[in-house]
């Protein structure tokens, strides 16, 4: 009897229950529908872009040299810093060939010197040449005329008998001996001032080609000496840049021949050579800020910026290389590492939404909330985007926009909360409101 009391007395109340649902409590109404005014506002938009890093400098090292390797100072994967020694090759015939032309370069510049001595005594002894030839010219032809004049006199005396023929003979003979000493002493001053000429002075002629000629073998012969001990100095090999060795193809003993005995590459800073689209491209600008990230790593970012927009990966291609330099002061990043830069692209100001109104990935249409409350879809395109809001072209400023464009509303639906809609978004429909329960 217990019992079905206890079922009886269930009964009533669920039946209760179910006359107050029915008559009592209002109805569930229409489900919140999240909106968003357009307004005016700038956004900074940025776009991701894979790639790689790359060394900022990839420098590949040989030497001419033919000769072996006394010593080699690191190792691959070793840091070195820019004038470091790497490697040092053997120099004895190199040594050897030094001196031998230095003592040649010494010998040649004290025969530059005997020639510039040489070239002055000569250059005055000409001068001296010309001078004495010109007196003896000169006392020539006094001698000449002297002997003239008394050939004249003895003429006049032999007719008055007081001079001999042969007397008068004599002086003839000898102006004519003198005739031909002034012919002799004028053919020796042409040949003194001949033989001065061509010596010429200290600027010019004989005497300075010859200096000229001693003092060029002598820097020649210091020339030599001086390539060869630039070929010692190669024996020296240093890193020519602060880097990492990562190829090391030499060994003590060794000859280098024509490889490369040595790479070091420059990672501070490094290159991030991101693959960018047409598109990418068109918006991305050299110094642009450029986050770049590791893949795989968490918590990895560098920062640096554009230094160049590339065209053509290869000719034909629509694939574009945008590089970034960044720091790497720790050397973490290292050359093929894949990463993942963003890249931020110029600010962009107009009427501003939620970038998830969009209603698909073209980012070409949004649901609007007409005058009359319903839903209508609208036309736009974008502008701009930094992944929350989005600057658009084809909205008006203070236009209600559905803020989640995947949730499936239509054109033409009613949406609640909106002018002419049932009542605030959330809230019972007028038909569904509450009245006073019944009593079970």
């Amino acid at each position: 009897m217990r019992v079905t009391a206890v079922l009886l007395a269930s009964l009533v109340v669920a039946g209760c229950g179910h006359h107050r649902r029915g008559h009592g409590f209002p109805s569930p109404g229409p489900a919140t529908i999240p909106m968003a005014t357009a307004a005016p506002a700038t956004v900074h938009p940025s776009v991701q872009i894979a790639g790689i890093i790359a060394p900022y400098q990839n420098v590949s090292m040989s030497s001419s040299l033919v000769e072996p390797a006394d010593s080699v100072a690191v190792i691959e994967g070793d840091y070195v810093r820019r004038g470091q020694t790497l490697a040092v090759l053997d120099t004895t015939d190199l040594r050897a060939s030094y001196n031998a032309a230095e003592r040649t370069a010494v010998s040649d510049a004290a025969r530059t010197q005997q020639t510039q001595y040489q070239a002055t005594l000569n250059i005055g002894q000409g001068n001296d040449a010309v001078r004495n030839a010109q007196a003896a010219l000169l006392q020539a032809q006094q001698t000449l005329k002297l002997d003239q004049e008394n050939l004249v006199r003895y003429q006049a005396l032999l007719t008055s008998g007081y001079v001999s023929q042969q007397q008068v003979d004599q002086q003839r003979t000898m102006v004519h001996n003198d005739q031909q000493a002034e012919l002799s002493a004028q053919a020796s001053l042409s040949s003194a001032v001949l033989n001065a000429r061509v010596n010429g002075t200290y600027q010019q002629g004989l005497q300075a080609a010859n200096v000229a000629s001693a003092s060029a073998a002598a820097e020649a012969a210091y020339a030599q000496a001086a390539q060869i001990q630039a070929s010692i100095d190669k024996a020296l090999i240093v890193s020519p840049v602060d880097g990492v060795v990562v190829n090391r193809n030499l060994n003590p003993g060794q000859y280098p021949g024509s490889q490369t005995i040595f790479t070091v590459q420059q990672l501070n800073p490094v290159y991030a050579m991101l693959n960018a689209s047409s598109e990418d491209v068109f918006r991305i600008r050299r110094g642009g800020a450029v986050t770049v990230s590791v893949a795989g790593v968490a918590g990895a970012s560098y920062s640096g910026k554009v230094s160049a927009v590339l065209g053509q990966v290869e000719p034909g291609s629509t694939n574009f290389t945008v590089q970034a330099i960044l720091a790497n002061p720790g050397l973490h990043l290292k050359s093929g590492m894949a990463v993942t830069g963003t890249v931020s692209l110029p600010a962009v100001s107009g009427i501003a939404i939620p970038t998830t109104s969009f209603l698909d990935d073209s980012h070409d249409s949004v649901m609007v909330v007409a005058s009359d409350g319903t839903a209508k879809t609208q036309s736009v395109r974008e502008r701009g985007s930094d992944g929350t809001r989005s600057v658009v072209t084809g909205l008006a400023s203070g236009t209600k926009v559905i803020s989640n464009g995947q949730l499936g509303i239509t054109s033409g639906q009613q949406i609640a909360g909106s002018p002419g809609s049932p009542g605030p978004a959330g809230s019972p429909h007028p038909a569904d409101s509450p009245r006073p329960a019944d009593s079970p």
